[in-house]
């Protein structure tokens, strides 16, 4: 029995784009395999990337696309390529594929389906960094996408486009697949990092950062599944990926949205995309109900009177993976933070202190709030942990698990309120 053979049947997940660059070969629920990638266009950008460009003209034509990192935070891809070219070979490229945010399955939905595309992306990449070999870190909880990499990766070795002497080039890159255990603290870079080496998945103090000295003590890249799927667009659109999207936002940027909408799924659009018409394209709200908030996955709530904001990475923009999960208006906003705030409880690591006391006196608090025995004390501190636990924690995981909490006592003071005095109705009758 060979690898594709073992491939479970894949969940149904609704998949729809107005850009068909991303997603231009996942809307079926099937996984593309390497013959069909090819006749439609695949590794056509891997073969102009060996024979056009030097490695220099990829990062060049990376920074200028101003591609920002997909994962979450943000951050320039070209800006961090150019901080690992800064330090000495051997350089690594790794592949963040433990996607485990609340709410975010939109990287799954490349791996599945279209592998080859973030396949080529990372031998681009690693072409530009000057890297041999990549790491695709994938959550445990991706088994059939753990089974379709490593089928792509035999596929794409034995058509020549990974393995030693690519394309007849004298470049040799090799891409291995590691299966994480599924701990969402693995997402954070440098935890992911440590388990790829084999510890436990601690997050690294930084500085130093990863560019700098990452696995096994080397210059790292690490860029999520949808940033790398991006550099193959880049290299065959070069200076008109610019014409894809707002002005500083460049590029396809995909959306999973789920909870109380009419089509949950991922969808592809561009980021001068607004809350309010990204939820339209999802086909509205449930039953023609009103949107009462809207949770952003661990980075905060969006109240009705937001839904005007842009999908961008501006200061005033939605940010993070684009994750949506909406809330419609007979939805108790304590509820859903109280599955929240058990994620962020059971998921810390418990290396720093703020982060795994503080994850459990939130939830804890919550717990109160739902069963109507919360105190006012309990509230006021609430609002101290919301404080603290991100100034004082040492990773994205402290930083991010009050960031509902905080947005809510801010946006929803009634919910608590109705908490405190027993008289929410969904709650309480």
């Amino acid at each position: 029995m060979n690898i594709r053979d073992k491939i479970p049947r894949l969940p149904e997940i609704h998949v729809e784009s107005n850009l068909n660059l991303l997603l231009r070969r996942a809307k079926e629920n099937r996984t593309v395999d390497i013959e069909e990638y090819v006749t439609t266009g695949g590794y056509s950008a891997l073969k102009k990337a060996l024979t056009k460009f030097t490695p220099e003209d990829i990062v060049v034509l990376v920074e200028e696309s101003t591609l920002r990192g997909r994962g979450g935070a943000g951050f320039p891809t070209g800006r961090k390529w150019r901080f690992a070219l800064m330090n000495p070979p051997p350089r690594y490229l790794v592949c963040n594929a433990d996607e485990s945010e609340p709410g975010t399955f939109k990287d799954r939905i490349i791996i599945e389906r279209d592998p080859h595309l973030l396949l080529e992306g990372m031998i681009i990449a690693g072409y530009a960094l000057g890297a041999k070999e990549g790491y695709i870190y994938i959550r445990g909880e991706y088994p059939a996408g753990y089974l379709i990499l490593e089928n792509a990766i035999q596929e794409a070795k034995e058509y020549g486009f990974l393995g030693e002497n690519i394309l007849g080039t004298d470049f040799s890159f090799d891409i291995k697949v590691y299966r994480g255990a599924g701990a969402y603290i693995c997402g954070e870079e440098t935890a992911l990092l440590e388990s790829l080496e084999g510890k436990r998945g601690h997050p690294r103090l930084r500085p130093p950062y990863p560019a700098q000295v990452g696995l096994y003590g080397k210059p790292t890249v690490v860029n999520n599944v949808e940033t790398l799927s991006n550099i193959p667009i880049i290299v065959t659109y070069e200076a008109h990926f610019m014409n894809i999207g707002p002005a500083g936002f460049f590029g396809p940027k995909l959306f999973p949205i789920s909870g109380k909408v009419n089509k949950p799924g991922v969808y592809e659009a561009t980021m001068d995309i607004t809350l309010n018409e990204l939820i339209e394209m999802a086909g509205g709200v449930k039953d023609g109900k009103k949107v009462k908030a809207v949770f952003a996955g661990a980075l905060g709530v969006y109240s009705a009177d937001e839904l005007d904001t842009p999908m961008d990475y501006s200061p005033k923009g939605f940010g993070g993976t684009g994750t949506t999960i909406v809330l419609d208006e007979d939805d108790c906003i304590i509820d859903a933070l109280l599955v929240i705030t058990n994620f962020f409880h059971h998921e810390s690591c418990g290396k720093c202190t703020p982060c795994r006391v503080g994850t459990y006196e939130q939830h804890v608090i919550m717990k109160k709030l739902k069963e109507g025995t919360a105190t006012e004390k309990d509230l006021e501190y609430l609002k101290h942990l919301a404080k603290n636990i991100p100034a004082n924690s040492i990773c994205g995981l402290g930083f991010s698990a009050p960031n509902a909490i905080a947005d809510a006592l801010n946006k929803f003071p009634e919910e608590f309120e109705a908490h405190l005095n027993k008289t929410c109705k969904v709650c309480f009758g």
